[in-house]
């Protein structure tokens, strides 16, 4: 294990903990709330990019650790790994979500429940139990968490209902559902299935700040209310015209990708998001994605120091900054810096 923190804020000082937290989209929007984050992460390219961004972090498996580690954390993050439940995985983890709602109710009673497992792909999967465990363990202990915010793809929602209900019955209010990035100004449509646990509020998700995106809908169309989406074209320094021809075929042909012009948000941001093509006006390759560009996409600042290896994996892992301050603001954490 690898341990990167300010000397005169260790581990113990700090008031919030994240779980998986990549390559730091929660910490940054924690730390635009005013909040003091230290993350947990067992990728060492992820941490390298942490690190370079002077993010407080400890590399290694957040099953080596618990809330008496962190004594003074009154907030716990987290985005377990999404691969086993994503539309772009294997499917492993959405086949057995009704076997981990049924391994969320065991710890509820504080029944043993096996945190490894032999087979790689389902020692994954079990990942998505350890927020639970340390929202049990932390009330257990005298000191519980006072917020809990989880975020993950939309397919793991009914994980975080269940997750919902047991920590109602440990005193919390709760609310849950999926959220839209491109309705908090991130410059992608992007679907996330988040939770939000209070024990000393009431709990609500974001309220929208900009509209959602409709193809076809003109940017400027819809609620008077809320801000227009973010375009690709705002969110990065590109002059030229461009689309964005997907890595990803419709259905699995990949004669039916989809294509998105620069005066739309991004798709979904992947591990591969180099893969997708820019193509010019007339029909002309252009360079594709920089890695700068594909952060900014996930509402990372243009000079984030993407670093180590797999900075794909990196930054289509990561949580966008600007959703992230969102859900954070919406859990009255703090107020900070917008």
């Amino acid at each position: 294990m690898h341990t990167t923190d300010h000397p005169a804020q260790p581990p113990a000082t700090r008031d919030t903990v994240d779980l998986f937290a990549g390559p730091g989209g929660l910490d940054l929007a924690a730390a635009r709330r005013g909040l003091n984050p230290i993350g947990i992460e067992w990728s060492p390219d992820a941490c390298a990019t942490r690190r370079a961004a002077g993010l407080a972090t400890i590399e290694g498996d957040v099953r080596d650790h618990g809330p008496g580690d962190f004594p003074t954390a009154t907030i716990l993050l987290g985005g377990p790994p999404c691969q086993p439940f994503s539309v772009a995985g294997d499917g492993t983890g959405r086949r057995v979500l009704d076997h981990l709602i049924h391994l969320a109710e065991q710890l509820a009673a504080r029944r043993p429940v096996a945190r490894h497992h032999t087979d790689p792909a389902h020692d994954r999967i079990l990942l998505v139990l350890e927020p639970l465990r340390w929202a049990l363990a932390a009330a257990d202990a005298g000191s519980p968490f006072r917020t809990v915010v989880l975020e993950q793809v939309p397919q793991v929602l009914p994980v975080w209902t269940a997750f919902a209900r047991i920590l109602r019955a440990e005193g919390y209010r709760t609310a849950c559902g999926v959220l839209r990035a491109e309705q908090y100004g991130v410059p992608q449509s992007r679907r996330r299935a988040v939770l939000i646990a209070r024990l000393d509020g009431p709990a609500a998700l974001p309220a929208p700040t900009h509209r959602p995106y409709r193809l076809g809908v003109p940017q400027g169309a819809g609620d008077a209310r809320l801000l227009p989406w973010m375009s690709m074209r705002q969110a990065l320094h590109r002059e030229q015209p461009f689309t964005v021809v997907s890595n990803y075929g419709t259905g699995g042909d990949p004669a039916a990708r989809g294509r998105r012009t620069w005066d739309q948000p991004a798709a979904t941001v992947t591990g591969k998001v180099r893969r997708n093509r820019l193509v010019g006006p007339d029909g002309q390759e252009l360079e594709r994605f920089t890695w700068a560009e594909a952060g900014a996409l996930q509402s990372f600042p243009l000079d984030h120091p993407w670093t180590g290896g797999d900075i794909g994996q990196q930054i289509g892992n990561a949580v966008p900054v600007r959703l992230g301050t969102a859900i954070l603001a919406a859990a009255s954490l703090r107020g900070g810096v917008e």
